[in-house]
């Protein structure tokens, strides 16, 4: 048996309630436990139902589970590991500032979510010690106060909680002369007094191992991706219900915000993306303020945070309610291509190889449409042109962040893989993006890159070897635990498309303009699903409608929320 959670929207107070219905286990389930008799179930769903006791439930952070697996990935029996949070910030000239938000990797190995504190981890020892700041009474009258000891031994399983005053102390009796402190960046190392001997300082070490931890996500970091999801999931089901009230793009920002906010996400875990019309086949759109009368589609990507963990999902959707032939047919490509990866995730299969399906179904049904032309499937999928109209990756990890650490493994390629000379130039603005580096938002998949990709995907099925693989990120294969997006997309971006593929006479051949010129208002369809994958296949924690069941919301104006599996 499996619990289902319906999140319902309640018009009357714009509010989320959340009913549970009992049902036979499915093949995605983890199987978990329900109330069996009748008067068990109406307790929990009443409970449910009065106090969101699912969504709010408070469970303890596994900060010491969590500690013991970095130093397990650290390799070493001894050491001490030091890690300081996040402090508050102003703007630059001002008194004011942003939101504080704590460092990721800390967050990991203490579960604080507020600014001054540190962590230390002995590793001999396996003793882990919060250090938190103490709230002095003028602070408190302007600011509130940090939560106390005993509140932190409340909520995060560390060993024990201090106050910061007698971290010097702790470090001078801690660390004998040779020892060694880890730290993930020399900004970041203690100062120490070293009149009892020198202490090595390791900043180089610490990072791998803390990344290597995360990709493999916890009971409880699922839990938390599970609450994000729930809260993204019915805030998009809002969006459908109203949409056909809607006249900007700025109101779909302002109810999925506004919607997250009064279930208790109060942060997004990215900016919102409400792309209308051919804005949609800007990848990461975020004027949000264009008008939506005459326009075909709506791309939704918007994902909501619980308790620092992120969702990312996305939807599109039509504005009248119908899709036109050109922009339906698009849909159902994206539908195609995503539906297929998803039923191959299991542990052991090579993402990149998702990929490659996804990209070969967009070249088979971008055929059909005559949109590409000239040339067999596996011709077009060879030269790469498929990137013109999906060019950036199937997914990334999800986590702490949106776009997750990957543990030294890209779920794709790596940064090094070379370029050809078949490849256009491709330069972005570095005040944007730094495309291929760890700060680009979505991984870009050029030409030259795909062709390598479908060459790798070739020898790995024929057993000739791998040197294509020795070029590429491809070592990745999904394990249980992980919790990985699959965001398949098609778009029709004008600029790009003339730059970088009419322009080039070894794309331009397969690309047929006429055809094309049918597709430009549609602008871009995407959509968006996190997925765990599980011992034997996968969950999808996004449950939020599309195809068929977002239409029906849509045009009957039905708002409300999702099913969440537990």
């Amino acid at each position: 048996m499996e619990v289902d959670h319906d999140l319902v929207m309640v018009d009357e107070f714009d509010a989320l309630a959340i009913e549970v219905k009992v049902k036979r286990k499915s093949v995605s389930s983890n199987g978990s436990s329900s109330p069996t008799s009748p008067m068990d179930r109406e307790k929990f769903r009443m409970k449910a139902m009065l106090n969101d006791a699912w969504l709010h439930e408070k469970i303890k952070y596994p900060a010491k589970d969590h500690a013991k697996k970095v130093a397990q990935k650290l390799g070493v029996k001894q050491g001490l590991i030091f890690m300081p949070g996040a402090e508050e910030k102003l703007y630059e000239d001002s008194d004011q500032g942003p939101h504080f938000r704590q460092r990721r990797h800390f967050y990991y190995m203490s579960g604080a979510d507020f600014p001054g504190a540190c962590v230390t981890y002995d590793i001999a020892r396996d003793h882990l010690v919060l250090w938190v700041p103490y709230s002095d009474p003028r602070t408190i009258l302007w600011y509130g106060k940090t939560p106390t000891v005993d509140e932190c031994k409340a909520i995060t399983d560390v060993d024990d909680v201090r106050y910061i005053k007698g971290l010097p102390r702790f470090l001078f009796a801690t660390l004998s002369p040779g020892s060694v402190l880890y730290a993930l960046h020399g900004d970041q190392v203690p100062a120490l007094d070293n009149t009892k001997g020198v202490v090595n300082i390791d900043i180089h070490s610490l990072l791998p191992a803390v990344n290597a931890a995360r990709v493999i996500k916890s009971d409880y970091e699922v839990a938390m991706i599970r609450r994000a999801n729930a809260v993204s999931s019915a805030a998009h089901k809002a969006v459908m219900g109203r949409l056909r009230k809607l006249c900007n793009e700025r109101e779909i920002d302002a109810i999925f915000h506004g919607f997250c906010l009064a279930q208790g996400a109060k942060y997004q875990a990215y900016p919102i993306i409400a792309a209308s019309g051919k804005a949609a086949s800007t990848l990461h759109y975020d004027n949000n303020d264009a008008p939506l009368a005459g326009q075909q589609l709506v791309l939704l990507d918007a994902g909501a945070e619980w308790n620092c963990y992120a969702s990312d999902v996305t939807r599109t959707f039509p504005l009248s309610g119908k899709f036109s032939p050109e922009a339906k047919s698009i849909y159902s490509i994206v539908e195609r291509m995503q539906k297929e990866c998803i039923e191959k995730i299991k542990p052991g299969v090579y993402f990149y190889q998702l990929h490659i399906h996804a990209a070969r179904v967009a070249v088979e049904e971008l055929v059909k449409l005559n949109i590409l032309h000239n040339g067999t499937v596996q011709e077009i999928c060879e030269r790469g042109t498929a990137a013109a109209f999906f060019p950036h990756g199937l997914g990334h990890h999800v986590g702490l962040e949106v776009h997750d650490v990957t543990g030294g493994e890209p779920l794709l390629v790596t940064s090094s893989a070379p370029s050809m000379a078949t490849s256009p130039p491709l330069r972005l603005s570095k005040q944007r993006n730094s495309w291929g580096k760890s700060t680009c938002k979505r991984e870009i998949v050029l030409p030259d890159v795909l062709a390598m990709m479908f060459r790798a995907g070739a020898e790995q099925e024929s057993g000739r070897g791998s040197q294509q693989q020795q070029c590429m990120g491809t070592k990745r294969r999904l394990e249980k635990n992980m919790v990985v997006t699959v965001e398949p997309g098609v778009y029709f971006c004008k600029e790009y498309i003339q730059a970088y593929f009419l322009d080039f006479p070894q794309h331009a051949k397969y690309i047929n303009k006429k055809e094309l010129d049918k597709y430009w208002d549609v602008g871009g369809v995407r959509i968006e699903d996190d997925i765990l994958v599980t011992a034997d296949g996968y969950e999808n924690l996004t449950t939020a409608p599309k195809g068929e069941e977002m239409l029906k919301i849509i045009s009957s104006g039905t708002e409300g929320g999702c099913q969440v599996k537990k």
